[in-house]
């Protein structure tokens, strides 16, 4: 019977020390390795698409879309970047940097506005594509709460647990632009909830850690999945007013 509750002993330290040390690795790299995660879901999805439909197109896409692949690019090496100078204690540098992604997202959200309807026009003109001005809405969404997240974090640029979980959801937002250059993905409109799931990680990452969720993810989540429900409504369903208000975009 000694041997037997020195066994369970020995089990539960065991497992108390497994615990602590996934705890201390998420508190320490969650963020940093979810950049990473971020940068090879880019690599991936683009790969598929890249050479055919920007560097090799036929015919060329217009100049502007370079512009934009070239700051959401950025974005990313930019979170790296970012999580790595936290990891190693850099501090001012990573909040000196951060107002060049503040000016950075700016950039992002106008692009990707102006980018949109040019695209459209070029995919409903030039490519003949059907469909293209309904599916207006979901870039259009993603600039919102993309737009709408980073505003947040800058404001609550003080309060660390509140402005790292923002830039976290407003980049996973962005991940629907690569997981949607698979076809299964984008055919079937999972790619939401697919960018629901990697925030859903970090919810994880908080129970784990914190033993609670972060009211950022209490808030923002539902939030989110309305949005994403309602630009898919519109893009799958097309009804007769965003049909008018897409006619009045591309007029």
């Amino acid at each position: 019977m000694a041997s037997v509750a020195g066994r369970e002993i020995l089990e539960s330290k065991n497992t108390s020390n497994t615990m602590t040390t996934v705890k201390v690795f998420l508190s320490k790299y969650f963020y940093l390795l979810m950049s990473l995660v971020f940068a090879v879901l880019v690599v991936w999805g683009f790969s598929r698409t890249v050479n055919t439909s920007l560097l090799h197109a036929s015919p060329p896409r217009p100049l502007l879309l370079w512009f934009h692949g070239a700051a959401f690019s950025t974005w990313v090496v930019f979170l790296i970047a970012q999580s790595a100078l936290v990891r190693v204690r850099k501090v001012s540098v990573h909040r000196l940097l951060g107002w060049f992604g503040a000016g950075l997202a700016v950039a992002m959200v106008v692009l990707g506005c102006a980018i949109t309807p040019i695209m459209t026009r070029f995919d409903t003109v030039v490519l003949h594509q059907t469909g293209a001005d309904a599916f207006m809405s979901i870039p259009f969404y993603d600039m919102i709460a993309f737009g709408t997240l980073i505003a947040l974090a800058i404001c609550w640029r003080m309060k660390p647990d509140y402005h790292r979980r923002l830039v976290f959801i407003a980049s996973c937002g962005l991940m629907d632009a690569a997981v949607g250059r698979f076809a299964f993905i984008f055919n079937n409109s999972i790619f939401f909830p697919i960018l629901d799931g990697l925030i859903l990680l970090g919810v994880g990452r908080d129970l784990v850690v914190d033993g609670r969720v972060n009211k950022v993810y209490r808030y923002a989540l539902p939030l989110l999945i309305v949005g994403q429900s309602f630009a898919v409504y519109l893009w799958r369903v097309n009804p007769a007013w965003w049909q008018a208000t897409t006619r009045a975009i591309l007029a």
